[in-house]
């Protein structure tokens, strides 16, 4: 349940962009990734993109924000999301990116586009320790105005020799970037030892982010 009391007032959010439509996104990404669960299991290196795509189709359905109307085109470009009249070509301030984590605060992305980003933090709680009939539990909504600065490169480890990943960007400074940018904070969660766990609890997934 998509508590009231977590949100965080006085975030500055993108332009059109409301508190209630990240509730109400979050609880869709949260029972519509229940019946997924087990895909967490096989892919656990690819269910952050799972996050982030169900997090624009749930922004898509309540928000000021909608995602591309042509499939090719959604997939391949910035941003995920533009405020809704805003054109084929939508300024930073009007453009929204949709990213999940497990990580407490890295962000990666293939660009380093300026625009906003909302980051949707998760965790596995398979035994629904934390709430019945969630597995999958967003704990903290981070959203944020990056600039072109504020990422940095990281080159690709992939070889001829097989291995790695592609070359991506991820954000300075990630966790003072994100001071005070959370628009949504579960109270019965915590970090400990770089890991979000019930507060009160032990951790409920063994498995770290994969890179």
């Amino acid at each position: 349940m998509v508590r009231r009391g977590d949100v965080v007032s006085g975030v500055p959010l993108p332009p059109g962009l409301d508190p209630v439509a990240i509730r109400k996104a979050i609880d869709y990404i949260e029972r519509e990734l229940a019946e997924l669960v087990d895909l967490y299991d096989e892919q656990a290196n690819v269910f952050s993109a799972l996050v982030g795509i169900f997090g624009v189709k749930g922004l898509d359905a309540v928000s000021a924000y909608e995602k591309h109307r042509h499939a090719d085109k959604a997939q391949q470009r910035f941003p995920d999301l533009r405020r809704r009249g805003a054109g084929e070509r939508p300024l930073p301030n009007e453009s929204l990116e949709s990213k999940g984590s497990k990580r407490p605060w890295a962000i990666q992305s293939h660009f380093d586009h300026p625009g906003w980003y909302i980051v949707w933090r998760y965790l596995v709680d398979p035994t629904e320790s934390i709430e019945a009939g969630r597995p999958i539990i967003i704990w903290r909504v981070d959203v944020v105005f990056l600039r072109k600065g504020d990422w940095k490169y990281e080159g690709s480890k992939a070889s001829s020799e097989g291995g790695g990943r592609t070359h991506t960007f991820g954000v300075k400074n990630p966790a003072k970037t994100l001071d005070g940018e959370a628009v949504y904070r579960r109270g019965d969660v915590v970090v400990r030892r770089g890991k979000p766990v019930p507060r009160n609890g032990e951790e409920v997934d063994g498995d770290s982010e994969r890179p």
